[in-house]
Formats: structure tokens, sequence, C-alpha cells
């Protein structure tokens, strides 16, 4: 497809990476001299310097003849106008993201009128991302399918664990419970196991199954957490406001902590069930006097990843159940292991999976229809959601007799709201929600998993 990127920032670069790696026909717009030379340094894709509302910039990259335009600015306006022409121009489909919540909550009404196929806020994203890992502190990262029925829980193996040197294929007798292993990481690596993988201490495993299937297995596998009914965070930006909007409805008591006094006084009127504290967040004293030993849950939310990473770090002297950290640029997040941070979140990446799992869903064929997609693992693994149509070519054919390609598993089947962890004699059928695992990221059909 013919992609056309406005912007060439953090989430600009990210997707314009990702798309041209699965061979889409890439454009990115900047009007920053510097940052459109260091993408194209590094990447193969077509760059434009200059302002994507000139008419003739957007012609000069093709916007006539794009499949998607994509405005990921730091500008909501150039993001939703840039689109606008775009779309007047001819595009396809037009992506912008906006961050305002003035302008986002007001989407809805002006979406068709700007010609928007989807409009992506990334802070109410990753504020929603930390609201699922509070809602189950025990896991590093919890996503979901199949409309919540199904689960796919990140969880490390610590010490003490039964689960440390049992085979994979002895753990649903062992815990008499259905549940798929379907990722083992372990010293930088990502295995996609089969039965006969043993599980080590320091293990990262991703595991399918339901909600309730889930706390059961965390409660006999010693990774039990009790749920979170204080949180501090630190910072009080858009990510905040959204997460204390998506907490308001359950019994947690929070408080926020930042150092702009106007920042605080707006928070203050926003949210009158917070108690929102003027100061320095990164002051030990303060932290202490505002309650961080006895706090469930700490989340640092701050402009600045050292910051994050620095009180983070503080925060696991604590005996704090759960510690978030947002980070924003990708070289910290090869160091966040041997920081032991517990789950970090970055909107950036989150922003681009929501985007690529778009673009997969307007690529893929008449087998099935896509309807989630999450990168795990540092990207190196994919879970993707398809319904299967009636014209799929696999369905009614065991799993068995199915020649599947290295690296994948179909972990999940959910027919008529039932949850089916799959063995070899089990069939997709039409109707069905498949659930697949896959280190190879250009699955785009649910018949791409066979090989040829």
């Amino acid at each position: 497809m013919r992609i056309v990127i406005i912007g060439g920032g953090k989430v600009g670069k990210k997707l314009s990476e990702e798309l041209s790696k699965e061979m889409h026909d890439v454009t990115v717009i900047e009007k920053n001299t510097n940052v459109i030379n260091k993408i194209n340094s590094h990447q193969d894709v077509a760059c434009i310097n200059g302002d994507a509302i000139d008419y003739e910039v957007q012609k000069a990259a093709g916007v006539e003849e794009a499949d998607l335009v994509i405005g990921c600015t730091s500008s909501d306006e150039i993001n939703m106008f840039s689109c606008l022409f775009a779309k007047k121009l001819g595009a396809k489909n037009t992506i912008a993201r906006v961050r305002n919540p003035e302008y986002y909550n007001q989407l809805k009404y002006i979406k068709e009128d700007l010609g928007l196929s989807m409009a992506i806020n990334p802070e109410y994203v990753a504020a929603n991302e930390i609201s699922r890992i509070l809602r189950f502190p025990s896991a590093i990262k919890v996503e979901t399918f199949a409309k919540g029925k199904v689960e796919l829980l990140e969880f490390k193996i610590h010490k003490n664990s039964p689960l440390i040197g049992m085979k994979i294929n002895e753990i649903t007798k062992a815990l008499r419970m259905k549940l798929l292993i379907c990722a083992v990481q372990r010293e930088g690596d990502v295995i996609i196991p089969d039965g006969n993988v043993e599980l080590k201490l320091g293990d990262k495993i991703n595991i399918a199954a339901s909600h309730d299937n889930l706390e059961e297995f965390l409660k006999k596998a010693g990774g039990w957490k009790r749920k979170i009914k204080t949180v501090m965070v630190i910072g009080g930006g858009k990510i905040a406001y959204y997460l204390c909007k998506s907490l308001e409805h359950i019994n947690v008591k929070i408080k926020i902590i930042d150092n702009d006094y106007e920042t605080c006084r707006t928070l203050s009127d926003l949210l009158p069930n917070v108690d929102v504290i003027y100061g320095d967040g990164t002051d030990k004293q303060l932290l202490e006097e505002e309650g961080i030993d006895d706090t469930d849950a700490f989340v640092s939310l701050t402009g600045i990843d050292e910051e994050n990473i620095i009180l983070s770090m503080y925060a696991n002297t604590k005996d704090i159940n759960k510690i978030v950290t947002k980070l924003s640029q990708s070289s910290f997040r090869d160091l966040t292991e041997s920081f032991n941070l517990d789950t970090v979140v970055s909107p950036k990446d989150l922003t681009a999976n929501i985007i690529l799992r778009y673009v997969k869903a307007m690529n893929n064929s008449y087998g099935s229809k896509l309807n989630c997609l999450y990168r795990m693992v540092d990207d190196k693994v994919e879970a993707l959601e398809f319904s299967v149509k009636d014209s799929c070519k696999i369905v009614d054919i065991p799993l068995s007799d199915l020649k599947l390609k290295k690296d994948i598993l179909v972990a999940c089947i959910v027919r008529e709201g039932r949850i089916i962890i799959p063995n070899g004699n089990d069939s997709m059928r039409v109707k069905d929600n498949i659930i697949i695992i896959s280190k190879e990221l250009n699955i785009s059909d649910i018949e791409d998993i066979v090989a040829e």
C-alpha cells in the first residue's frame, strides 16, 4: 500500500520504520530538516522536507494516490487539517493523532466532516493500558481479546514458584485448569514453546486464558498480588487526567504530585475526588510525607524518562504492589530489565501498534477479519485476533493436519462465547474468533499461518 506519514517525530519515525519493513511504499513529510535527514539516512523510505498543509507538498508526496495518510505531528490542528486536505486530494483513508482532550471529546461529532477514518489520542490509550494493569496488578502487562472474554497476561517467574523446573505440558495437569503458555522470554530471547520447554527462575511467560482462570493460575503459581486501593501518581499531565477518569468508578484513592501550580489547580477543578499535591515529585522527603510507604501502586508519568526511571527505582525499594513507568525513548527500553522495572508503558509504541493493526486490517484478504493486534516482547512477537469468514480455506480442518509456519501458535478459539484452549483435534469454524501468537510479523490474514 501507499502510505504517507505527516510528522517524523517519535511516533512518525516508529511507524515509517515498521511499515517499510512490511514492504509498504512509505513517504514521510517533515518540516524539520535535521529530523528528515536522520530518517532518510536510517530508513528505506521517501522523505519530503516541507509543510504538510501546503498543497504542493502533499501533491509531491503522492497524497492523491495514497491508500492511507497518517497525521502525527506535535500539533493537533496540523494533523486534522492535513488529513482534511489529503482526503480532498483523493487519499482513501486518513488517521489523525489528536492529544488535546477538548478536541478529542468532540471528534465523534466532527470526524465525518474531517473525513477521518480514525483519531488516536496517545495519552488516552496509555491511560487505559495503565488502568488495566492497576486492575490486575499481578501482571506485567495484560491485553484483552474477544471483547474481554480472553486475556493475555505477561508474568515473571519469581523465587519459590512451583513452576520452576516444570515442563509446559505438565502445568495444566498439575494446576487443573485451561490455559496456554504462548511465549517464554529468557535472557533477551523469546521462544514460542512446545510442551517440552522447561520453565526457569526469571523467565517471563505470556499466558492466554479467561480472567477467572488467570486469577486462579496466579494464586497457585505464587504470583498473586492484592488488589490496588491507593495509587500515587507523579506528573499531572494528560495521562494522569485520563487515568483518574478511568479509575473514578472503582474504589481507588488517587494522589497526584506535580511541580506546576497551574496544572495542580486545573486538575483539582477537573478531578474533585483526587488529592492533588503541588510539589516536586522527585523530592524523597515529600514522597515520604505524602505516604509512598503506604501506597499500593506507584505510577511515574513525568515528561522526562530519566526521572521516571529513577523514581521507579526508588519506589522499588519500598513494599509497593505495582510500579508503572512511562517511557518515551526507545533507547531506554533495553535498560528496563537491568533496572528491574516492573511495568513499562510507552504511548508512542501503543499508538504505533493501533495504527499498524489498522493497516493490517486494510491489507488482509477475504478469509478473515482482523479484530485486535498487540505487539509483545519488545515488538518481537505479535498476538492477533481474527474473525473467521465463510470464505476461509482452512476451516473444519484439524489443527494437527494444518502445516503451520514456524513459530506460530493457535492460542485460543472463542466459539459462541465459549473459550477453547485448542489441541491438535480442534479445528476452526466460520464465525469463530481465533487468537494467534506469531514471531513472524507479517501475518495479515488467518490463512497466512499455513506454510505454502
